[in-house]
């Protein structure tokens, strides 16, 4: 499992992805998620992968070999970011007609996901989840946000804080805050913690981190999330305890009646 989000605000971008893969209890390693593929001055391209390693590893070979002998489409000459996106969701449909029929076979979990943010001169940023049939959804100014893998650990962060006019650096911790609590829930999410954040119109790459575990960053982040977590709940007002008695459990005979 892993756990990949992008957030697109009216500054910029900020994708962030974990590094850890397990095949069960006893197989667990470490591989990159997040990948640049960026033309500084022309267009900013990360993709953040999610699912069957040896699918998303072979979409992530197929997009560079076609950068390597000048396909006819290839990530740098697409002229919109929504092309790009449909571009790599046909990557994964043509590598699964290949290898689906073999992983079902033995009952082998084929499906995968991307992340695709970025922005291409001309346009407007943008942030597209691609999904493992080959389409993709992008975010709106209501849900500035797409998360693939682990999901749901790192999400109540992100739906109470964040809204298309946040500032882009404290969106960048929130993204950090939101990968930290799903490995604090999630054995299968872990460092290394790689992320990239994007100014506007920039059309450069100009911030990058990856976090080990035990990065000094992450420690003092992650004990000054949870000391005001506890001072926050300590000061929650009182509750109204509005009933004096619990109704009477209804007998086997008033349930049976019509």
């Amino acid at each position: 499992m892993t756990y990949c989000l992008g957030i697109l605000v009216r500054q910029g971008l900020v994708l962030a992805a974990d590094s850890r893969t397990n095949a069960g209890v006893d197989y667990i390693s470490s591989y990159r998620k997040l990948f640049d593929f960026s033309v500084p001055g022309d267009r900013v391209l990360v993709l953040c992968s999610s699912g069957n390693l040896s699918i998303t590893q072979a979409v992530l070979h197929t997009l560079e070999r076609d950068l390597v002998i000048g396909e006819e489409d290839n990530l740098h000459n697409l002229p919109t970011l929504y092309d790009v996106a449909r571009y790599i969701g046909k990557a994964i449909r043509e590598l699964q007609a290949v290898d689906r029929p073999w992983l079902e076979k033995d009952n082998i979990d084929f499906q995968c996901t991307f992340l695709l943010g970025g922005q291409i001169r001309g346009e407007e940023p943008q942030l597209y989840l691609i999904y493992s049939q080959g389409n993709c959804i992008r975010t709106t100014a209501e849900t500035p946000f797409l998360q693939i893998g682990e999901t749901k650990y790192g999400k109540p962060i992100l739906d109470r804080t964040l809204t298309f006019d946040s500032d882009l650096s404290a969106i960048a911790k929130c993204a950090l805050l939101s990968i930290d609590s799903t490995m604090r829930s999630n054995l299968s999410v872990g460092p290394p913690i790689n992320m990239v954040m994007y100014e506007t119109d920039s059309f450069e790459i100009q911030h990058r981190a990856q976090f080990q575990a035990g990065d000094p960053y992450l420690i003092k982040m992650r004990r000054h999330w949870e000391t005001a977590l506890r001072e926050a709940s300590s000061r929650m007002p009182d509750i109204d305890w509005n009933q004096r008695s619990l109704p009477l459990t209804p007998s086997l005979t008033d349930i049976s009646q019509p």
